[in-house]
């Protein structure tokens, strides 16, 4: 047993309680890390692999909760909204956006903590409006996940609710993009190795994620999704 798994197995069993607990993050946690014991592209690869697996895991004992009415609203922002992540990307340093994705984050936060933050957002121009922030900040960055969860915390759904509509996304987002991966030829050996290899940490970090979340109630749970968006800006603003 190497140092290198070993510090890989951890920071993979974190990332993916994470996803069990919250519904998002794994991919801030893990990408912290993981670079120092693999490629930065087999890790986000090796991620989009097991959160595809994932997200159907989480979904299924929340199938009942899912809400599908924002879905086809933010799906679809999410495909206007690459073509211009794209171009954000060939335009602007990747630093910089990323700090400036931490910087919104941290302001978010901050009008949630100050009581600030508005409850409810209806209708369907918010879900357009997440989405194609996500597909922009998803092309551009790689992480998609910030602008729909800020949708989903402003909806007045339950915690499962929450937590199955976003599954419902990121199932979608992730396995699309996971296509593209193999289409240019980015799923290697190398990437189904450490899927092998750090398959019973991921299994065991969402297992005890999901068991901690059926102990979580409403008002806990938007305590949770706020502290890992909070932490998630700080370490984008840092990082850069």
């Amino acid at each position: 047993m190497s140092l290198d798994w070993v510090l890989g197995a951890v920071v993979i069993a974190g990332a993916f309680f994470v996803l069990g607990l919250a519904g998002f993050g794994n991919g801030l946690v893990a990408l912290a890390f993981l670079p120092l014991v693999m490629s930065p592209v087999a890790a986000i690869v090796l991620l989009t692999v097991y959160t595809v697996l994932a997200t159907i895991v989480i979904f299924l004992p929340l199938r009942r909760d899912f809400d599908p009415a924002g879905l086809p609203a933010l799906l679809l922002g999410s495909v206007l909204g690459t073509p211009l992540g794209v171009w954000v990307l060939a335009a602007l340093p990747a630093s910089t956006l990323t700090r400036l994705i931490g910087l919104v984050l941290l302001a978010v936060v901050a009008l949630e903590w100050l009581g600030l933050y508005p409850t409810r957002l209806p209708g369907r121009g918010w879900a357009l409006g997440a989405g194609v922030a996500a597909g922009l900040l998803g092309a551009g960055v790689g992480t998609p996940g910030p602008p729909v969860v800020l949708y989903t915390a402003s909806q007045g759904w339950s915690a499962r609710t929450i937590k199955a509509n976003l599954q419902a996304f990121f199932l979608v987002n992730q396995a699309v993009i996971m296509i593209g991966y193999w289409w240019a030829g980015l799923l290697t050996t190398e990437v189904w190795r450490y899927a092998a290899v750090f398959l019973v940490p991921a299994t065991l970090g969402l297992l005890l994620g999901m068991a901690l979340f059926a102990r979580v109630d409403q008002a806990r749970f938007r305590r949770i999704v706020f502290a890992i968006l909070f932490a998630s800006g700080l370490l984008l603003v840092v990082r850069g």
